[in-house]
């Protein structure tokens, strides 16, 4: 006998599930409902579309009901509403948004793929006209028309996000002056806050206006158009805002029929993505996921893990039991001329769980080329490595950069699904040619210098710590050069260029802890190398070296 699945929502999730269960079986009544007009889009090429490096709309459709129809076998419903589920009768209550007619559709299993909505935070004015969120084809749609009808001149954009970042760029590529306004003390909260300073440069750079920790508290109109007033008290004036300060599980109607829902609101699954009520199955961004590093409940709101979860629940819907392992939340942004990427957990995430820096995580940065030095139209890639002391497992790892950034933390994040350390990450045998790579990959590096801090090779402090060293102990040395020296350096330092070191080794005080920073991190590891084995019983090496701390120091521009 045939089962009868009934799926609220589409988009990866949904329409995943629909695909894989009909591949499984031919024979199943599949019913989809859609609550808007489209089933399936892209959603992460919106605000490209606004920007124009997307031109046609109809790329942006992945998938429509008559394709899917056509292909798949499968009863889609547009513009229908689910309004209830009823367990007990197993079936749920639907209204047609177009005609207002309610009626009820029984199933023999459910799926709840209801996704997420943007938040909209409760600020003074904030209903008014020419304020936006941007989620939906529909919302594209009215952004487009302003931005393509108007004549704007200045826009602000309300929360630091993904969405946020895409959207300001993409404006600012359209000749619009663009405020950015965070809460926070940083963009991009996926990255840590040193590694978001990357960010902060480069969207100062092409002219974004940063108000960080900064938050909305009135918006009124005004002859030019908008006037935001911020927590300090600072306006920003704009014609056009868009909001995207986070999103919400739509789980209402879940929670309406008793379904488990976590304490901010995304419906509790287990590992074969079941929730507590019997044939009700959920998956993607209304969900709650086990985060696959650190083991602890969290919502990661990504496409990826979206769609692997519609894999697994076709194949569940039809009793193979499949498990869903976690989400190790693997990211990659562009914004503007950079790359931002990263994998598993940040240090920040660490610290909130009350993990202890050295004690149950240690960090270290790298500052390599993206390709060979000596072929043209090589840039910095910036990199931090999260790994675990006892044993140098692998954590997590950020970069932000230009060529091959991404493709980096792809590296990382298959080294921790499959347990690697950073001791493998020394072994890698990764594709080099000048055109692509450095003989010794930018993971190598990273895994070079993760190995020299556990194996005692030289000690670590870092960027944030040199502040407060007290220099009656510690003695600060450059082991830069003197032209580099001379266009900044960490406040107490003294230069001793690392290839001069040897001839003026009476620089360095024996009565104190030499503490050795270069460029990167490479100069200085060679220079604390000299220093333990002529005489010094303890040389400390700054992870990351000048550019780490630079780029910890900035202040953001608005």
């Amino acid at each position: 006998m045939s089962q009868k699945v009934v799926i609220i929502g589409g988009v990866a999730g949904g329409a995943g599930t629909a695909a894989r269960l009909r591949r499984n079986d031919e024979n199943a009544e599949i019913i989809m409902f859609e609550r808007g007009g489209y089933i399936s889009f892209a959603n992460c090429g919106l605000p490209y579309y606004i920007g124009n490096t997307i031109t046609e709309r109809e790329s942006l459709l992945i998938q429509t009901p008559e394709a899917m129809k056509a292909r798949f076998n499968i009863d889609i419903r547009i513009m229908s509403e689910v309004t209830k589920i009823l367990p007990d009768e197993k079936c749920v209550e639907i209204t047609e948004k177009l005609t207002g007619r309610v009626y009820k559709e029984s199933y023999d299993k459910l799926v709840i793929s209801t996704g997420a909505s943007p938040v909209i935070p409760p600020i003074e004015g904030i209903d008014g006209k020419d304020i936006y969120t941007l989620w939906t084809i529909p919302d594209t749609d009215k952004i487009k028309a302003i931005v393509d009808g108007k004549d704007i001149k200045k826009a602000a954009v309300i929360g630091g996000g993904f969405v946020g970042l895409e959207i300001a760029e993409n404006l600012a590529d359209l000749g619009i002056e663009v405020s950015l306004i965070e809460m926070q003390d940083q963009v991009m909260t996926t990255l840590d806050r040193d590694m978001a300073q990357f960010v902060h440069m480069e969207l100062n750079a092409k002219g974004v206006k940063l108000f960080l920790n900064e938050a909305a508290t009135a918006i009124r109109d005004t002859e030019k158009g908008k006037e935001i007033t911020l927590t300090s008290g600072k306006t920003v004036d704009a014609e056009l805002i868009v909001l995207s300060v986070g999103i919400k599980p739509n789980s209402a109607i879940a929670k309406e029929c008793g379904i488990e829902c976590g304490p901010k609101g995304h419906i509790i699954v287990n590992e074969y993505l079941e929730t507590n009520k019997e044939d009700i199955y959920a998956l993607g961004d209304v969900i709650e996921v086990v985060d696959y590093v650190t083991g602890r409940k969290t919502a990661v709101p990504l496409a990826g893990p979206a769609n692997k979860m519609g894999r697994i629940m076709g194949d569940n819907l039809c009793g193979m039991k499949v498990k869903y392992n976690g989400t190790q939340g693997t990211f990659v942004a562009k914004i503007f001329g950079v790359t931002a990427s990263g994998t598993g957990a940040t240090e920040k995430s660490l610290k909130a769980m009350g993990k202890e820096p050295y004690k149950d995580y240690m960090v270290v940065y790298g500052h390599s080329n993206n390709h060979a030095g000596y072929y043209p139209g090589f840039s910095p890639l910036h990199t931090k490595l999260i790994f675990d002391p006892a044993d140098g497992k692998i954590l997590g790892a950020q970069a932000v950069g230009q060529g091959g950034t991404e493709k980096r933390i792809d590296v990382i994040a298959t080294s921790i699904r499959f347990g690697g350390t950073i001791y493998d990450l020394t072994e890698l045998e990764l594709a080099y040619a000048p055109p692509y790579n450095t003989a010794k990959d930018p993971m190598n590096f990273l895994g070079f210098a993760a190995e020299n801090i556990l194996k005692g090779k030289v000690g670590l402090i870092q960027w944030h710590e040199m502040a407060s060293l007290d220099l009656n102990k510690y003695q600060i040395i450059d082991a830069r050069r003197q032209d580099e020296f001379d266009l900044g350096t960490i406040p107490g330092s003294v230069l001793i260029p690392v290839d001069e070191i040897r001839e003026k080794i009476d620089m360095v005080d024996k009565n104190r802890i030499p503490v050795v920073f270069c460029r990167g991190a490479v100069r200085s590891y060679i220079a604390a190398r000299v220093l333990l084995q002529n005489g010094w019983d303890e040389v400390l090496s700054m992870a990351g070296g000048y550019l780490t701390w630079e780029a910890g120091v900035y202040e953001p521009k608005n």
